[in-house]
């Protein structure tokens, strides 16, 4: 595990001595005039429906996702829509001076299952003139906007970890076959969340982020409200008054000195100061940091109480083979380190669940001694302590009774509802045994409960190692990465880069290890994979779609060689090398042409410094500059091909050097393909000779053409010394 940040002691419960340290382990240490603590979407669609119905001025939602067909509520007593997009509509045709911003996450296609498509061409929901709809796409490649905030009129915030999106809406009941939990008529299994209402001052802060998210998106600037209001929901309750609260965020950036980490910083220093429990809730527990710091206090000689919950099963076997892979090692680190028993990990548990499913335990949630409690976006994951943005309120009590007792009883509530009991019951069981896993052991029942996570799988070092590429720490920019994969442009001699041959073949044994030890050894068999892909071949249409696929492929920097290869199964070695090349060079034309008609200002921040510095090579050079690119790539393809076309050069040049450079590169990975089926089909007839000769001609070509950008570079820098 990891190295973890210092944590910084206070005294808790001393009034005066707060955890809260701004511009450190958060954005603002405020204050809330009220705060309230939701459990569960229909508690909190119910409050956000009644808020937005007093909205003057107006309504400002960020979020991980924003699903239009989102149904807030079962009861249509009040006359407005209960769909979400004819909800908004409805509040600003009926006021006038109502605004609705909506920040959604501009999200991959690979998140696109459980999404609403954009409102595209008169198709599905039309927002109203004043209610704007944007996408963000200002987060890190891989990474993604997380936080999940409503402001209503600068006056009042909801944050946490539900969003008004699909497949959210549950009562605290969470029975199997609730009829009314279905998305697109298809049923959902049941889900747990928590959100945090607040006023005051902790609103307008929130209001602040909202709008800095919104204009970093959309280089727009959100009005404050002009208005005094009120939009408190009627029915909601305050569970606490004047109470301390600080603000935490997580701001990725690929430079670690301007990045934000206020959210790791913040647990750790609660995990540092916990006296007697740490009750946690998330969907995740992946993070080497925080593992590292429950570890240190498990290790001492009078340690915390901790206690997770979580869900029992992943979304699907990709996360099951990377997130759940992540946990179980963490978990076994921890259990390892226990050496008093107070670390143990639950799962609710509710009967009559279709098999396959499990209560989606999504919360967000961590509470401390009676003195902290935390609701937020934030998981348990490295991600969510510096690659994705998050955003986390922490309440405190300061040695305050009156806050400590609504921390607890949030506790309780928790703990109750997983067990389906009363908070009264939990309060009283946790008093008589002095421990909450006491308590747990003492109130579960085989029906509806809290469940010990027991069964926790053996995974190999190299899955486990595998698998951290789905959860990482900080984003890395499209600058290092070309850094670490384009020819050195500096005047110093290196030798052979061992290193990265030496990860090549260690991510070649991972992969090994991946296809030998889950589900694909079973349900990708070689016979399946051979018979899929010349099913395919045989469809007239289907070399048109192989060369047609290469365009956009190259736009979202999808692996090419992965569409050769199957080109390869599909078509046979000629023809599938045919349709490869034809494919690709079409790709670069598209790109080529996208070069020339951007501006060059666009397509010189596209390409960034690397690239720029060899504009004049590929200026003088032309057609060999572009076969050397090709085959030592300075940038993305895509990247390339537009330089290309910014800086004039001759259209058969640039064509031509593409296919001579793409010419090996295609070659290489058609053989490899051939063998590939060879290999699936029958093992002996491989030719390693055959593989090995082409593997070091191909290195050898990449050397030699290395060699020659250094010198081509180094003549250009004397040139205009």
């Amino acid at each position: 595990m990891g190295d973890v940040i210092a944590p910084k002691a206070v005294v808790a419960g001393a009034r005066g001595a707060s955890l809260f340290r701004p511009g450190e382990n958060c954005h603002a240490a405020t204050r809330a005039a009220r705060a309230a603590f939701l459990i569960d979407a229909e508690n909190y669609y119910r409050a956000f429906r009644e808020a937005a119905q007093l909205a003057r001025d107006s309504i400002v939602i960020v979020g991980w996702d924003f699903d239009s067909r989102t149904r807030l509520t079962w009861d249509d007593s009040s006359g407005a829509p209960a769909q979400l997009g004819d909800f908004l509509n409805f509040l600003t045709r009926r006021r006038r001076s109502l605004h609705v911003y909506v920040l959604n996450w501009d999200y991959p296609m690979v998140f696109g299952g459980d999404r609403e498509m954009r409102p595209l061409y008169g198709l599905g929901w039309t927002p109203r003139r004043r209610v704007h709809l944007h996408y963000d796409n200002t987060h890190p490649v891989g990474g993604s906007h997380h936080q999940k905030i409503v402001v209503i009129d600068d006056a009042i915030a909801f944050s946490g970890g539900l969003d008004l999106a699909s497949r959210r809406w549950d009562t605290c009941a969470h029975q199997a076959g609730d009829e009314r939990r279905t998305h697109d008529g298809e049923p959902y299994p049941p889900f747990h969340d928590t959100m945090a209402l607040v006023d005051g001052d902790a609103a307008q802060v929130l209001a602040q982020i909202a709008r800095t998210r919104w204009t970093l998106a959309c280089s727009e600037t959100i009005p404050s409200a002009s208005r005094r209001s009120d939009p408190w929901p009627l029915s909601v309750e305050p569970d606490v008054t004047d109470v301390d609260v600080a603000i935490s965020r997580t701001v990725p950036n690929a430079d670690a000195a301007c990045e934000v980490r206020e959210v790791e910083a913040l647990y750790l220093d609660m995990i540092a100061n916990a006296k007697r429990y740490i009750y946690i809730e998330n969907q995740y527990f992946t993070s080497e940091r925080i593992g590292v710091a429950l570890a240190a206090r498990l290790a001492e000689p009078d340690p915390p109480e901790v206690v997770l919950v979580t869900r029992l099963l992943s979304h699907g076997w990709l996360e099951e083979h990377t997130m759940h892979v992540l946990r179980t090692r963490l978990v076994k680190q921890l259990r390892a380190a226990d050496a008093h028993g107070r670390f143990e990990v639950y799962f609710p548990f509710v009967p009559g669940l279709e098999e396959g499913t499990c209560v989606d335990c999504h919360s967000k949630v961590m509470i401390v001694d009676d003195e902290w409690l935390r609701i937020g976006s934030a998981n348990l994951s490295n991600r969510s302590m510096g690659f994705d943005t998050e955003c986390d309120l922490t309440f405190e009590a300061g040695g305050t009774r009156r806050v400590e007792a609504a921390v607890r009883d949030f506790r309780d509530r928790l703990v109750a509802e997983h067990l389906d009991t009363t908070a009264e019951a939990v309060r009283a069981a946790v008093e008589r045994t002095g421990s909450i896993h006491a308590a747990l052991h003492e109130l579960r029942s085989d029906a509806r409960s809290l469940r010990v996570l027991e069964d926790v799988p053996d995974w190999s070092d190299t899955v486990v190692n595998l698998a951290a590429v789905a959860d990482p720490e900080r984003p890395v920019s499209l600058e290092r990465l070309i850094d670490e994969f384009s020819p050195d442009l500096t005047e110093h001699k290196s030798g052979p880069a061992w290193g990265k041959i030496a990860a090549i073949a260690i991510l070649f044994a991972a992969l090994t290890a991946l296809w030998r030890h889950t589900p694909l050894s079973t349900l990708v068999t070689p016979e399946r994979v051979m018979a899929w892909a010349q099913s395919v071949g045989e469809v007239p249409w289907a070399p048109l779609v192989v060369m047609a696929a290469y365009t956009p492929a190259c736009f979202i920097m999808f692996p090419r060689p992965l569409i050769t290869l199957f080109a390869v199964i599909a078509f046979g070695p000629v023809l599938g090398f045919v349709y490869s090349l034809l494919g690709i060079v079409a790709a670069a034309l598209a790109t080529y042409f996208v070069g020339r008609a951007l501006p060059r200002d666009t397509v010189r921040k596209l390409a960034g410094d690397k690239l720029n510095e060899m504009t004049e090579v590929l200026r003088r050079r032309g057609l060999l500059a572009i076969f050397a690119v090709r085959i030592v790539p300075v940038a993305p393809f895509a990247i390339e091909g537009m330089v290309a076309g910014a800086v004039g050069i001759k259209l058969w040049h640039f064509a031509l050097g593409t296919v001579l450079g793409m010419l090996p590169g295609t070659l290489t990975t058609t053989i490899f393909g051939e063998q590939i089926q060879t290999a699936l089909e029958d093992p002996s007839q491989i030719n390693y000779w055959l593989v090995g000769g082409v593997a070091v001609f191909f290195v050898g070509l990449i050397l030699v053409v290395r060699r020659w950008f250094v010198k081509e570079h180094r003549a250009q820098r004397h040139a205009t010394a």
